[in-house]
């Protein structure tokens, strides 16, 4: 694979996990009978923090020199919570028995703040070793 698109072939790879992983149900015996209080909103919570720390990652290859942190930040973080809304209001209108939460969207901005935070720290971490 090339180095290159690394970032690139993630982040595209991980919006499609989420998408099929918040559009369709799976039978209850995936988790092995784990029954963890709030395990959805950790899981919202999970896919939106590594959304936006690959899809900086991948905004920072594509970029190169030009890549500017504060830009990236805000798009990414806005397309989250964006992407965060759509698939709540498709899980309200699709047959796959699937809910639409507002606590959700909340999980998944808390996971955008997160990401957010872990990518500033890990840019300055090898930002600071060059």
């Amino acid at each position: 694979m090339p180095k290159k698109h690394f970032f690139t072939i993630l982040f595209i790879s991980w919006m499609v996990i989420i998408t099929l992983f918040s559009l369709f149900s799976f039978p209850d015996d995936v988790t092995g009978g784990i029954d963890i209080a709030h395990m959805d909103k950790m899981v919202h919570f999970t896919f939106h923090c590594v959304l936006v720390v690959l899809g900086i990652l991948a905004y920072k290859e594509r970029k190169g020199q030009t890549f500017k942190i504060g830009w990236a930040i805000t798009q990414f973080f806005v397309f989250s919570l964006v992407y965060g809304i759509i698939i709540e209001v498709l899980q309200y209108y699709m047959p796959f028995d699937r809910s639409a939460e507002f606590w959700d969207v909340l999980a998944n901005l808390s996971g955008a703040l997160v990401g957010i935070l872990l990518i500033k720290k890990y840019l300055s971490l090898t930002d600071a070793l060059k």
